[in-house]
């Protein structure tokens, strides 16, 4: 009993000092006055949060949801019929596929994100591979493009939208689509009454991982994308690191906190009502 509550209390303090008194000292930043010389002092001010409603960021973040939400369908339509078709295989294969897809996690992600602005470079393997078959007559502008961005965050963010998904096959009960199937049941009428439903926790969780996170990669963006092309985290990153205005990238971190709070707050509310519901509707059956 004693070892529980010695437990109980270390991971208190843990998640206290790590989690919240970091995300209370961002706070308090942001509600602070800039400063060339401190970077941030007292009185209490709202200008940081006043200027987060100005054209230009809003811009920005209009341009950060766009792409974040591009690279999350993406990352669904090739995450999903790979998760269906990997919960199928036999245990060996299926233990060496996510072997490989887990490999490129051994090096770190700005390394990988280097190899592919070497790939699609006006010299890299594309545009040489492109001019070799005599497809274009020149190289085709690719890096610091949208497309970069995009294939990039796809690229980085892939494997956490299979995980999920793999995890929600792996629950999938046989049984459903085996006596859906002895009733007449279809394929697509499979899917879509029992498989889909019944992975959805999945999808949203896998969705979450992949949407959230890439709002925030700014060293893709960097990378790949150019000044056209900037995420909600090379703001943030710029006011700290060039700009030197703590109060407005501490207040452009909360908000972006409180995006991911009200994203886990949809999440919560729409697995409890999956839940509840059982997963599936069957009356088409």
């Amino acid at each position: 009993m004693q070892f529980r509550r010695l437990s109980i209390l270390l991971t208190l303090f843990w998640l206290g000092l790590f989690v919240l008194v970091p995300h209370l000292l961002v706070v308090l930043t942001s509600v602070m006055t800039p400063d060339s010389e401190h970077l941030a002092v007292w009185p209490v001010s709202g200008e940081s949060w006043s200027r987060l409603w100005e054209p230009i960021y809003l811009d920005v973040f209009w341009h950060s949801l766009w792409l974040s939400g591009i690279t999350t369908l993406i990352c669904l339509l090739v995450g999903y019929p790979f998760a269906f078709i990997l919960a199928r295989l036999p245990s060996l294969w299926r233990g060496v596929l996510l072997f490989l897809m887990i490999v490129p996690f051994w090096t770190n992600s700005l390394i990988r994100t280097y190899a592919i602005k070497l790939i699609l470079g006006n010299k890299g393997l594309v545009n040489s591979l492109l001019v070799g078959l005599g497809i274009v007559d020149e190289p085709v502008q690719l890096l610091y493009t949208e497309f970069a961005v995009i294939f990039g965050l796809v690229y980085v963010l892939l494997p956490f939208m299979v995980l999920p998904l793999v995890s929600g096959f792996d629950k999938l009960d046989q049984t459903l689509l085996e006596a859906a199937r002895d009733l007449g049941a279809g394929f697509w009428q499979r899917f879509r009454l029992i498989i889909l439903p019944l992975t959805m926790p999945g999808v949203i969780a896998g969705s979450l991982i992949v949407f959230l996170p890439a709002m925030g990669m700014f060293y893709v963006a960097d990378l790949l994308g150019g000044a056209k092309n900037l995420l909600l985290g090379n703001i943030i990153k710029n006011q700290f690191l060039v700009v030197r205005n703590w109060p407005f990238g501490a207040a452009f971190s909360v908000a972006l906190i409180l995006i991911m709070a009200l994203m886990m707050w949809l999440y919560f509310i729409a697995n409890r009502r999956i839940n509840r519901q059982g997963g599936l509707q069957d009356e088409s059956l």
